[in-house]
């Protein structure tokens, strides 16, 4: 059987399931302005950027930093959201902007930032909403000291990039809070870990399509207990189904189309997750049959097989 390509040449605007990112205005009055050392955090980004979309228009030292554009605070006037996406940015992604330390949601998604992911953001102490997708990010995540507490991070988009390398089990041990994982797009390598459920419980989404993942599926992704949406096509994955996928009961995604998964389909356990709405296991090696068990799956919208080895 001829696989479709495996090529990641191509951009894909892969759909990242379940997140809107609420950015809060400031209603408060500007009877006092920003501290100086968030302006001076933000005017250190900006001076990184060698293409600043024009914000030198509003980010100007002798006003307040909540009035420039993107930036949103709180009623005690510290900065709470940095939005600046699409704003046709060129540079490097600061890490100056850990230093804020009050920052919720930081959105510096499609534009065209260069360099690595700086740790000062994936470790921050308050962000809870990363993301920076669809930029020119280069290198891989870095460690975290294993005496690092748990961070506040719920959701990390870092899709459409170039990052490489495995995922460091240092981050994800501290990301006890995190509820969707976009990191499709890239060039990833290694296996897909076995401790994310152990160090999210909470995770909801976990979208690793479109990279260079190999080894097998772990076991360990059905204690995922809330997890709705499994994505992992496109990648060198092979082995078996485990039948530990059957215990994620909120599963209502699992797609893993083109790779080099085998093993009997008719006896695959996921298709007792009767919450299931899609099934893409298209382009891999199953053999079997279609489990006439598929009929009790009521919510299905989609089921794809095609490509395989099946009878």
């Amino acid at each position: 059987m001829q696989l479709p390509s495996h090529s990641h040449k191509n951009r894909f605007l892969i759909p990242f399931f379940g997140l809107t990112v609420v950015l809060l205005v400031s209603l408060a009055p500007p009877t006092s302005s920003c501290t100086e050392q968030e302006k001076s955090s933000l005017i250190k980004f900006l001076s990184g950027l060698w293409k600043d979309g024009g914000l030198t228009v509003s980010w100007r030292s002798d006003t307040d930093c909540c009035s420039w554009e993107g930036i949103t605070c709180s009623l005690n006037r510290a900065v709470t959201d940095v939005s600046l996406a699409s704003q046709g940015l060129e540079g490097s992604t600061s890490p100056f902007l850990g230093n804020l330390t009050s920052l919720l949601r930081l959105n510096l998604s499609r534009n065209s930032l260069s360099g690595g992911l700086p740790l000062e953001l994936v470790s921050s102490s308050s962000i809870i909403v990363l993301d920076v997708s669809f930029n020119r990010l280069t290198g891989g995540l870095h460690k975290l000291p294993s005496s690092t507490p748990a961070r506040p991070l719920q959701v990390l988009n870092i899709s459409s990039n170039l990052l490489t390398g495995p995922f460091p089990s240092t981050i994800w041990k501290t990301m006890n809070n995190l509820i969707a994982l976009n990191a499709s797009n890239n060039r990833f390598t290694g296996a897909i870990p076995t401790y994310f459920c152990n160090g999210s419980p909470s995770l909801v989404v976990l979208e690793l399509s479109f990279n260079k993942l190999s080894g097998s599926i772990p076991p360990g992704l059905g204690g995922c207990s809330m997890l709705t949406v499994l994505r992992g096509g496109y990648n060198n994955l092979s082995g078996t189904l485990p039948d530990e996928l059957s215990n994620a009961a909120s599963l209502e995604c699992l797609s893993f189309p083109n790779n080099y998964l085998q093993g009997v389909l008719d006896s695959a356990c996921i298709f007792s997750l009767r919450n299931l709405r899609t099934i893409d296991l298209g382009g891999n090696y199953f053999n079997g049959r279609i489990p006439d068990s598929v009929g009790q799956l009521k919510r299905l919208e989609k089921f794809q097989l095609g490509h395989n080895n099946l009878s």
